[in-house]
């Protein structure tokens, strides 16, 4: 390199010259962009675009992927790639790859890595690869080589696959010695990227952290905290096909991957992660911020109190949180959202219960976090401020519930007497309505001696799960409890019961950072009612309807989702009432609860909104009334509302339409939803007569009673203008009668995307949407799914001649088929792409078949000269399917009239295919599937067909005597 390296690492601890954390990716870049001619490219975000299957970026190779899958577009920049380096932010938490519970246990697992990776896309393979690795570990970063030990494939016989000879050859050329060459199994040395697809043969370096001298090969791969691995180069030569079977790679791919952390940790000659300056200043940082003894290291039995474990916790989780809220996600309900969600709360909660610091610490770190960081990444830099707006509010909203859940617990247990078992009702409160996760609950319970009955946990789970797939049956079994009888209800009004004031469920306002704030609502429990009988009281662990004189809770009503929340005990904070419906009948409002301990008329309660869903729903239900309003623009004003429905997760509209909806008219419909998101229209909410209100023009409306005075929503018009006599304003916007919650500005919506359009009868449709980040999320991954049917447009072009290549592009096509019909992308785009597949489909079948009649005509011919004039023909013949074999058969019977035919085909996997066909003059006495079954089971296999016509398989071991089987079981006949 033109300028020398400004540090070397020493092999002893505690002399200088180690290098800062900051300069070991940096020179892990500037050696194979300015050395070996790499390209470097920015990390990825932590948010996987375009993958569902993925929570988090996990990988370095992740972005790589359509490379790999060969669905990368030729005219995209991603392909013009042949050498890359990068280093890549990576999280490994929740999924198939999840080190969460593990971080703070010991002194190497994290959430959020740094990996630093080089690639070549069909360019070096293993002798460069490995050149280079060497070359960097022991010239630029001065390990020493002894201490250096490198694992590779050993083979497996299973497989066929050999053993690695050449990669073992080039470590031994690099001067590494035999002794430090070491061979491995498939689970160490061969790596896949999942049941299908690249996969290979890999090699593995590991470091010696004690060295001195000593032969440390027995302790590779044994799990040794002293000799760990630090890179692994993954050759990728073969695809994994869904069969099992492994073929050769049409362009070979290298896909490096070297932890930064445990590459610092060597370099700064430490042993524990968290001793390098990657994790020193925000151990510092926890230190001053709580006031406590400072960071030890000690692990397991040594880390009295678990101090040290909280602070590896805390260190770990607020820098994964820093990198994932800065890539846009956010601590949330579902998903990589809840998964951070998780993170967050686990790292308060070792913030306030172990560490016993302020509120506010975790917050406090980020400026430390983006220190160290921040060099990496710069967009660290920009968002410092969000970031710790969201920790902060994320950690208020946890520790109230925090103290709350506590709380709940020690008076649980004080009330059990001498039993171990914790009330399983009570844990669900705690676990579905203040968001514990159930893992800290019995990490609380464990420090007390106590145990939860997790099977019973787990059958509230999975009921809580039906109950929300079949929303009907739930509803159906919950009638006795919130749905009122006729007699229960004259009986109220009888007793002069008044009906529930909910208006305070429309009182809600913006406030500071746009963010919605909603006030609890303090009511007095006038009945309750059970089993379809009002009641006084109610006893702990039953479930019942409560009716407040007033209440902020939506009940389910004009398509919204109820609310859910809970309510508690005026100034009884630890005690939790889970509200998990709210039902609407004859002006009574019905909170569906379970009791955790005995409820009264008269009481008084206050109640808690779920916020999170709340706005959900505010945002789907305004996102429905703009859908109504574009599909009238783009369609038409005969376009008639026939049915809608709200929730958190998505919206359905129904409406009536004279032909199905095309391709032009979806775009142009979610172009006018995004036209007012864009303009962050004020929505418009007022309470008029019901008379004044229907002579609105233009004014939308379903077949259904409405209140009056009823609630006019009217978009970016004022409802003052859109009630003046003979306005048009509203024919221009969306104006409806609606007593749902609402956004107050459109911005928030952020985008709407309609993710499918169908005919439920004839002349109705039905559209389903999502808006805010699903929205986005389908958009990606609509744009990743034209990538992916677009390349395999332009390889089907090629018109390949080889029928297996022409199967393997048949079998793509089929499964993006399935994928484009069942993954969530816009309507208009799965259209689209359906529609070129079809052709793409329709081309690969003909080209296939067309290729296995000219196949089997050129074999029946060869084999017609072959046994010119035969009553019998009986051969092997090389083919690719048992479909080309049976047409080979049928060829050659055409060709030979009077002949029967049986023939064999060896295959590569060890099986033998077997089609036969038997001349009708032979018939009945010879048949050709007793035929082909007497020939199959010489081979150990099986067959079946008609008189005429056989087909089936075996093992090679037995073939030569299936020939002379097929031979004398067809003379016995004849």
């Amino acid at each position: 390199l033109a300028v020398p390296w400004p540090w070397r690492c020493t092999p002893c601890r505690g002399r200088s010259g180690c290098p800062p954390a900051g300069q070991v990716p940096a020179a892990f870049l500037r050696f194979f962009q300015e050395r070996h001619g790499h390209c470097r490219l920015p990390s990825a975000p932590v948010r996987p675009r375009g993958d569902p299957r993925l929570l988090f970026v996990n990988a370095g190779m992740n972005q790589f992927k359509p490379i790999f899958l060969g669905t990368v577009h030729p005219q995209s920049e991603l392909a013009q790639h042949r050498r890359v380096v990068n280093s890549q932010k990576c999280v490994r938490a929740g999924g198939k790859h999840n080190d969460l519970e593990d971080v703070g246990r010991d002194t190497y697992h994290h959430t959020f890595f740094e990996m630093l990776g080089n690639w070549s896309f069909g360019d070096y393979f293993k002798e460069e690869a490995c050149s280079m690795a060497w070359e960097l570990l022991t010239e630029v970063y001065k390990i020493p080589k002894d201490r250096l030990y490198v694992t590779y494939f050993g083979g497996d016989s299973s497989l066929g696959l050999s053993s690695d000879e050449e990669c073992r050859d080039v470590w031994l050329r690099l001067g590494v010695p035999a002794s430090h060459v070491l061979p491995f199994s498939m689970k160490d040395n061969f790596w896949e990227m999942g049941d299908t697809g690249p996969c290979g043969p890999c090699t593995e370096i590991h470091y010696d952290h004690v060295g001195g001298g000593r032969n440390a090969a027995a302790l590779v791969n044994q799990g040794s905290p002293d000799v760990v691995e630090i890179w692994n180069l993954v050759f990728m030569q073969y695809s994994r096909e869904v069969e099992g079977n492994l073929l050769p790679l049409p362009q070979h791919h290298v896909d490096t991957g070297m932890g930064l952390e445990r590459l610092v940790t060597i370099l700064q000659n430490k042993r524990s992660n968290y001793d390098t300056d990657l994790f020193t200043p925000i151990l510092d940082a926890i230190h001053k911020g709580c006031g406590g003894p400072r960071y030890q290291g000690l692990v397991g039995d040594a880390d009295v109190g678990r101090v040290n474990m909280a602070y590896r916790v805390v260190a770990d989780h607020v820098r994964t949180l820093c990198v994932c809220i800065t890539d846009g996600i956010y601590p949330g309900p579902s998903g990589a959202e809840l998964v951070l969600r998780r993170i967050l709360r686990r790292a308060v909660r070792f913030c306030s219960e172990v560490l016993h610091a302020p509120p506010g610490l975790l917050a406090s770190l980020v400026p430390t976090v983006v220190e160290v960081l921040g060099d990496a990444y710069p967009e660290l830099m920009k968002n410092a401020d969000q970031v710790m707006n969201v920790i902060n509010e994320n950690e208020a909203a946890f520790l109230s519930s925090l103290e709350r859940g506590r709380s709940i617990i020690e008076r649980t247990v004080q009330q059990m007497g001498p039993s171990t078992n914790f009330p399983v009702e009570v844990a669900w409160s705690l676990y579905g309505n203040l968001g514990f996760p159930i893992d800290l609950i019995d990490l609380m319970l464990e420090e007390k001696g106590i145990s939860l009955d997790s099977a019973a946990f787990n059958e509230l789970v999975l009921e809580d799960a039906k109950r929300k797939a079949d929303g009907l049956q739930a509803g159906q079994l919950d009638d006795r409890n919130t749905c009122l009888d006729v007699h229960s209800l004259a009986q109220l009004q009888n007793s002069n019961v008044p009906a529930t004031d909910d208006s305070p469920k429309y009182a809600y306002k913006l406030g500071q950072h746009g963010h919605y704030e909603f006030s609890p609502c303090q009511a007095t429990v006038l009945m309750l009612y059970r089993d379809q009988s009002l009641q006084k009281e109610i006893g702990a662990g039953q479930r019942c309807g409560v009716i407040l004189d007033r209440t902020n809770f939506y009940a389910e009503q004009g398509g919204q989702d109820c609310d859910k929340g809970y309510m508690i005990h005026l100034g009884q904070q630890d005690t939790l009432f889970p509200v998990e419906s709210v039902h609407l009948c004859g002006g009574y409002v019905i909170h569906e609860v379970t009791a955790v301990e005995t409820l009264r008329a008269g009481d008084k309660v206050e109640l808690f909104v779920d916020e999170a869903q709340r706005i959900a729903c505010m945002t789907n239900h305004t996102a429905t009334h703009l859908l109504n309003f574009a599909l009238r623009h783009i369609l038409g004003d005969n376009t008639e509302q026939r049915g809608s429905h709200v929730t958190a997760e998505r919206l359905r509209f129904d409406f009536d339409t004279k032909s199905p909806v095309t391709v032009e008219q979806l775009q142009q419909v979610e172009q006018v939803v995004k036209d007012v998101i864009k303009r962050n229209e004020v929505v418009h909410m007022a309470e008029v007569p019901l008379t004044l209100a229907r002579r609105v023009r233009g004014l939308r409306t379903v077949d259904e009673g409405y209140p009056d005075p009823v609630r006019i929503v009217s978009l970016g018009v004022p409802v003052e203008a859109v009630l003046t006599r003979d306005s048009e304003a509203a024919m221009q916007t969306s104006v409806e009668l609606c007593c749902g919650t609402h956004l107050l500005q459109t911005g928030a919506m952020e985008d709407l995307v309609i993710i499918s359009e169908r005919q439920l009868v004839k002349g109705i449709s039905r559209v389903i949407a999502v808006t805010g980040g699903q929205a986005k999320q389908a958009r990606e991954v609509g744009q990743c799914l034209a990538v992916e049917v677009d390349s395999l447009s332009l390889r089907m072009k090629q018109r390949s001649t080889s029928i297996p290549e022409m199967q393997n592009l048949s079998k793509e096509v089929g499964q993006l088929i399935k994928v484009v019909a069942n993954t969530a992308i816009p309507q208009w785009q799965r259209k689209e792409l359906q529609t070129i597949l079809k052709v793409l489909q329709r081309t690969a079948n003909t080209v296939i078949r067309k290729l296995e009649v000219q196949q089997a005509e050129e074999k029946a011919q060869s084999l017609l000269e072959k046994h010119c004039n035969q009553p019998i023909i009986i051969d092997t013949v090389p083919a690719d399917s048992l479909s080309i074999l049976m047409k080979v058969v049928n060829q050659l019977c055409d060709k030979s009239p009077g002949a029967s035919v049986l023939l064999l085909s060896p295959q590569v996997s060890g099986e033998v295919l077997c089609a036969c066909q038997v001349s009708k003059s032979c018939l009945p006495l010879f048949s050709a599937a007793e035929w082909a079954v007497a020939v199959c089971a010489q081979m150990e296999g099986k067959a079946g067909g008609s008189p005429t016509v056989a087909k089936g398989s075996g093992n090679a071991k037995g073939m030569q005597g299936a020939l002379t089987t097929a031979l004398e079981f067809a003379q016995s006949k004849l």
